[in-house]
């Protein structure tokens, strides 16, 4: 194992055009689990190529245990690689998938079957050891591609959209799966994932991508409860952040242009409005309470859309043009078309700046 560190990592496919990955920095821990966040298109599986040696670097540092490796040889790296779509090799055993790498390393015989053994006993699949790739389930596949990887016994691991050819069933027990092998290997291990449920269940710390530039790196509770600004807001939570553009009256409330919509604030709030123009606004669904009887502050609302999800109601109410996302418990009930009243917690909302986008 060893700490990973990408000082100013920069990927820029062809001249004149915009880079894939621009100065990107973060120093990962020895033994840390990180996710790589974002849309297809961010910059992280690029990212994950260059740390394995598959991309070449257009400038920027990759240093893994303080040893700089940009022109190290992939296979000296210290590695390990699971894709995305598992590359086994069809005409091998799974037995033989798992000690090429070994073999092609020098490893003694002896040495060899006993990683296999070893890998195979932490990842339940010593009964799929001499079967061929055709024969096995996509979970089985996953499965022997990740001991595949993790045989070598790398200094960092690295997890390209591991989970993302699975179904649900299947991608919660290799969610623990993972979690447990990490607990026990302690690998210092990077995931690239899209899925955001993936990156808070899996990661100590996740690092947000957008566009090939960081957005925020922090601990998966942080960037859900603290984005730092609007893209990684909305990018988070399902349903995602209820965002509007605002402004704020002489009474110190949030006035929606356009419409009625007032909205009293804090005193933290006024302060972080202080005196702009304008801002946006946003609350976690969570945060919005939807109810029959109308109070202080509430405000009116018609019921647009129910979706019945079993542990929770995701409940759409539209206000003129607008569309606000609740998320309410199971035991409420309302239908398309019920006249309800809004209510929003002060703590759960969020300022960011109209121009930046940045949280205030």
């Amino acid at each position: 194992m060893a700490e990973l560190t990408l000082r100013n990592l920069t990927k820029i496919y062809n001249p004149g055009t915009p880079a894939a990955v621009e100065q990107l920095s973060l120093e990962i821990r020895d033994g840390e689990f990180i996710a790589l966040l974002g849309p297809s298109g961010c910059g992280k599986s690029t990212t994950l190529r260059m740390v394995a040696g598959l991309e070449t670097v257009t400038s920027g540092e990759i240093l893994i245990g303080k040893k700089t490796v940009n022109q190290t040889h992939p296979k000296d790296r210290g590695v390990g690689l699971a894709f995305e779509n598992y590359a086994l090799y069809p005409p091998l055993r799974v037995r033989d998938n798992l000690a090429f790498n070994l073999k092609a390393h020098g490893v003694s015989g002896r040495e060899v079957e006993k990683r296999v053994a070893e890998i195979a006993k932490y990842l339940h699949i010593g009964d799929l050891l001499d079967l061929k790739p055709a024969a096995l389930s996509s979970g089985q596949k996953q499965r022997v591609n990740m001991a595949r990887a993790m045989i070598r016994r790398p200094a960092v691991l690295l997890l390209d959209e591991p989970l993302s050819h699975l179904d649900a069933r299947l991608r919660v027990q290799m969610r623990t799966e993972i979690k447990r092998l990490h607990a026990e290997q302690r690998f210092t291990t990077i995931i690239v994932t899209h899925d955001q449920l993936e990156a808070m269940a899996l990661a100590n710390r996740i690092a947000v991508l957008h566009d090939g530039r960081l957005q925020q790196f922090d601990t998966p509770l942080e960037v859900f409860n603290h984005p730092a600004n609007e893209f990684v807001a909305g990018f988070l939570g399902e349903p995602p952040m209820n965002i509007f553009e605002v402004t704020m009256d002489a009474g110190s409330r949030l006035v929606v242009p356009g419409t009625d919509f007032t909205l009293p604030l804090n005193d933290k709030l006024q302060r972080l409005f202080g005196s702009r123009a304008g801002a946006k606004f946003g609350v976690r669904p969570w945060g919005v309470k939807v109810s029959s009887t109308q109070s202080g502050g509430s405000v009116p609302g018609t019921v647009s859309v129910v979706e019945n999800l079993g542990d929770e109601t995701h409940v759409g109410v539209r206000y003129g043009e607008i569309l606000l996302m609740a998320s309410i418990p199971v035991t409420d009930r309302f239908k398309p078309g019920s006249k309800v009243q809004l209510t929003f917690n002060q703590d759960d909302l969020n300022l960011f700046d109209a121009t930046t986008g940045d949280r205030l």
